[in-house]
């Protein structure tokens, strides 16, 4: 079984695989201040009930990289792959700078580019929120980087005097009749909005539609403030493009897999 661990700064998500099917999605947050032992702990607790032969990590938190991975294969008896900026990524990266582009969002891409029409936008709805976009010729041509949900609602909290800290939930109406119900609509809606007008001033500079498919954990929230909608929900697709990304780095029963730095990769 393959185990996938996506490592982002609010949480680590991790996919465990049986051939090509996704059996188990768990999350632990990220903690670096965490001593190894304790994830070796948690690993062994949460997947006991697996046989976990190989492992691929993808990470925007350098802190945490080798963590895990001397986690896991201690764990699991492995040597797992560290997804890198110089690891065969299966699409050409057409950034001004592609050593800078997440690991998390090189696995949105790439999975896009495998499951679904071109040109496709995947809108990831996690710490941030992010645009991962591939062009009709199959390149990974850039996207885009706002503050997530949960990062607005903190930052209100944060930077005023009066205003609470709430959580991200149903956002009844656009005109707040309450100080909670205000910042919903605004955090809720308002991101619904922004995403929306950011998928067409895209899709301009595509000169076409494209296939937009919706990622993390708010995408189904998010949709329901959206005119248009999104043409795909996935929430398990940053796992399942790692999956691909251990496949086409890594020959099917090796016992040792190509372990890379993860340095270069960021948000």
């Amino acid at each position: 079984m393959l185990l996938a661990i996506d490592i982002g700064n609010t949480n680590i998500t991790l996919g465990v695989f049986d051939g090509e099917n996704l059996i188990d999605t768990l999350r632990l947050t990220s903690d670096k201040e965490l001593p190894r032992y304790e994830y070796e702990v948690l690993l062994e607790k949460l997947l006991k009930n697996y046989s976990i032969d190989s492992c691929i990590i993808a990470s925007v938190v350098e802190e945490l990289s080798s963590v895990l991975k001397r986690a896991s294969d201690k764990v699991f008896g492995i040597d797992s792959f560290l997804l890198a900026n110089d690891s065969d990524l299966g699409i050409k990266v057409n950034l001004l700078k592609p050593e800078e582009v997440g690991a998390d969002r090189i696995a949105n891409a790439y999975g896009a580019y495998i499951k679904y029409p071109k040109p496709a936008i995947v809108v990831d709805l996690g710490s941030a929120t992010t645009f991962d976009i591939i062009n009709k010729d199959g390149n990974f041509v850039g996207g885009v980087i706002m503050p997530g949900l949960n990062m607005q609602f903190r930052s209100l909290k944060a930077n005023t005097s009066k205003l609470p800290r709430i959580e991200a939930g149903i956002s009844e109406r656009a005109i707040g009749n309450s100080t909670e119900s205000a910042i919903l609509s605004g955090v809720i809606r308002g991101s619904a909005s922004a995403i929306e007008g950011l998928i067409a001033q895209c899709e301009k500079e595509l000169g076409q539609k494209a296939f937009v498919v919706a990622t993390g954990g708010y995408s189904g929230l998010i949709s329901q403030y959206m005119t248009r909608k999104f043409n795909k929900v996935n929430p398990s697709l940053t796992l399942e493009g790692l999956k691909e990304l251990y496949k086409l780095n890594c020959k099917a029963g090796s016992e040792t897999s190509k372990t890379l730095s993860a340095h270069g990769f960021v948000m």
